[in-house]
């Protein structure tokens, strides 16, 4: 019975002249339901005979509906799983739409948006592998990738007049500009329900305090160390290099070697010590997508 497998459907009760522990271990460890000495009374065994195929009948009732269940939970994870990609590619898509139109209205963004995610994912990956403490996944990288080329969405709601102005800005056109970090929130507060929770998160914090540094002399609010979220905090960095590498109405463009030194010097304002260990660590790699971008130009 036990080799064929239908003691898992049958309930076995031994009846036996035997008092021995050794023997009642012996039933036990090869299965038995239950076992009954003699001499016996025929209503007790009827009894204990009823009892254990209601008990056996139960539990192969709970069994089915468990396999049903996780049947059923196996099919509504394949659903989720679709649902959740299909969510992914519309992430993506509404991102690169979104980076189109700043590509239009704001012409520095076409030369940067592909760089600035590589670089992202290049330091975001540093972090992942050096400091388990932010507990970076796979998913997480590739969100901060992704979502660090609409860091300055906020610009979309900035004035022309200050946002190509040649000369310097006044102070109170310094603080206008400085406000396209949570007119940024604002545009992604719009895009809400066509973003996965996570993904709003981080495009949300990405928006936000980008401009925030580790010393609290960032904005918009000043925030200190690791108060600023690590995924603003990486494109943080990454926002500053390519800044310097880039040319502006205002500025020439610095070499490589020129704005990487710089921000390691702290020009740029001060970033977490771990940070800056991870865009040491990620020099070659920066280099390495650089040539590939000028070779495929």
């Amino acid at each position: 019975m036990k080799k064929k497998g239908w003691m898992n459907e049958i309930p076995v009760l031994i009846i036996t002249a035997e008092h021995s522990v050794e023997v009642e271990k012996k039933c036990i460890q090869m299965g038995a339901s239950d076992l009954i000495r003699k001499p016996f009374d025929a209503d007790v065994v009827k009894n204990r005979v009823n009892n254990n195929i209601s008990f056996y009948q139960h539990k192969n009732h709970i069994e089915e509906k468990v396999r049903e269940q996780n049947q059923m939970l196996r099919k509504q994870y394949s659903v989720m799983k679709l649902q959740a990609e299909k969510l992914k590619k519309a992430n993506e898509k509404m991102i690169d739409i979104v980076c189109n139109i700043l590509e239009h209205h704001y012409p520095e963004f076409s030369e940067n948006t592909q760089i600035v995610r590589e670089i992202s994912r290049i330091v975001g990956k540093k972090v992942q592998n050096n400091y388990p403490e932010y507990k970076l996944t796979d998913l997480d990288v590739e969100a901060i990738a992704e979502l660090a080329s609409l860091r300055d969405i906020g610009k979309l709601l900035i004035s022309d007049h200050v946002l190509y102005k040649p000369a310097k800005l006044t102070k109170e056109e310094t603080e206008y500009m400085k406000s396209h970090t949570t007119k940024g929130c604002e545009i992604m507060k719009m895009m809400k329900d066509l973003q996965t929770p996570e993904y709003h998160k981080k495009s949300m914090e990405i928006c936000r305090y980008h401009h925030e540094r580790y010393d609290g002399r960032g904005y918009p609010e000043g925030l200190k160390g690791d108060e600023i979220p690590i995924s603003a905090q990486i494109v943080s960095v990454v926002d500053a290099y390519h800044a310097l590498i880039s040319e502006r109405i205002y500025k020439r463009a610095y070499s490589r070697e020129e704005a990487y030194y710089m921000i390691l010097g702290g020009e740029c304002g001060v970033f977490s010590p771990k940070i800056m260990e991870c865009f040491r660590m990620s020099r070659t790699e920066m280099e390495a997508i650089h040539t590939d971008t000028e070779e495929n130009a």
